[in-house]
């Protein structure tokens, strides 16, 4: 594959790659949710309470028109505090419906992104600010989907109070023989049937938007095979660096290991590609350590080292075998080696008796 097909991005936004979005205030969201949410709670307000509220209305109008006549009557009665008494009125009579709409909006976004509070997205940015990228945004697709979803959404309810109000057309004469209140009723009813399925239809058109959003929102996200590789980098660490500092981990650790050789007392072989030298210090470990290891070169370098420094070396094919592979460096061999092992030390300890005897006979 070329390097520009490297580039293109057909991989699937990571776990890190969201979760950065999504701390900026980059989210799938759909505003015709939240918009037919807040719709459909007003429409249950006035279902529920809305003769309450057109009781509580008339009421004001009426205590508010008696107040007018008798006004020369009441020369000293201070304006703010009837006009405060009017706004409590229409406060109390409203709350409900702002509490409604207010819930409604908040739990619109909740579902859609669940909780998320940043401030990211109000953070001051000279990119705004340039008119190219603005006339770019209004001309880019985004802003024409919009555009169609706005002309659909006006359609609909164009559409949908023209049909509501043609069944109607046939009744209006009739109005002029009844009432205010059933004229009233007549208006209230009507216009709640139309919001009602004005609502049915706007919830619709959100599933769609909803379901539109989140495919825009993860192609927008899609990463190419570089940016992964970037990301794992940064993550994870380079891997060349991460190999570089573990060879030199490794390299460290058998110079340490190289060091202890001159204290062992004997290095058991296999004999040529196998090397283990062993320390027993009877004050301090209970059990004979194995303080260097090595195949290969390594173990040819062993037993350099422990020629210089005249340190036993001892062929033992099987026993060099099983230490070798069940102990690490700095353990403890094990119980089931014991005897074996004695065995060895036993002799290594007679070797340098007679060394020293030999040593002092010359002397």
């Amino acid at each position: 594959m070329s390097e520009g097909n490297d580039q293109e991005k057909t991989e699937k936004a990571t776990p890190k790659r969201l979760q950065n979005a999504r701390e900026k205030g980059n989210i799938a969201q759909s505003r015709e949710v939240t918009s037919s949410m807040v719709l459909l709670a007003a429409l249950g307000i006035f279902f529920f309470s809305g003769h309450w509220m057109f009781q509580n209305i008339l009421a004001l109008i009426r205590d508010g028109l008696q107040q007018i006549g008798n006004m020369h009557h009441l020369q000293n009665l201070p304006v703010q505090g009837l006009m405060f008494s009017i706004f409590e009125h229409i406060f109390q009579i409203l709350f409900p419906l702002m509490l409604a709409v207010i819930i409604a909006g908040i739990a619109g976004n909740i579902i859609q992104t669940g909780f998320l509070f940043t401030l990211k997205p109000f953070s001051p940015e000279l990119s705004k600010l340039d008119p190219i990228k603005g006339m770019k945004k209004f001309l880019s697709l985004k802003s024409l989907v919009e555009l169609a979803k706005s002309l659909i959404k006006i359609a609909f309810v164009a559409g949908i109070s023209f049909l509501m109000v043609k069944d109607e057309l046939a009744k209006i004469p009739l109005l002029m023989r009844v009432g205010t209140g059933e004229i009233f009723l007549f208006i209230g009813s009507v216009s709640f049937r139309i919001c009602l399925y004005t609502c049915l239809a706007l919830i619709m058109l959100a599933i769609l938007d909803y379901i539109y959003q989140r495919w825009q929102y993860q192609k927008n996200l899609m990463m190419s095979k570089q940016e992964i590789k970037d990301e794992l980098k940064q993550g994870e660490g380079d891997p060349a660096v991460k190999g570089r500092i573990k060879s030199i981990q490794r390299e460290t650790a058998r110079k340490r290991m190289m060091e202890k050789i001159p204290d062992a007392d004997v290095v058991i072989t296999n004999p040529t590609s196998l090397a283990i030298a062993l320390r027993y210090n009877m004050a301090h470990d209970s059990a004979p350590r194995v303080v260097a290891k090595g195949a290969g070169f390594i173990a040819e370098k062993i037993k350099e080292i422990a020629q210089q420094n005249g340190i036993p070396i001892v062929e033992n094919k099987p026993l060099a075998r099983t230490i070798y592979k069940l102990v690490d460096i700095d353990g403890f061999i094990p119980f089931n080696l014991y005897r074996a092992v004695a065995e060895i030390l036993a002799y290594v300890y007679k070797l340098k008796g007679m060394k020293g005897q030999i040593n002092r006979s010359n002397t």
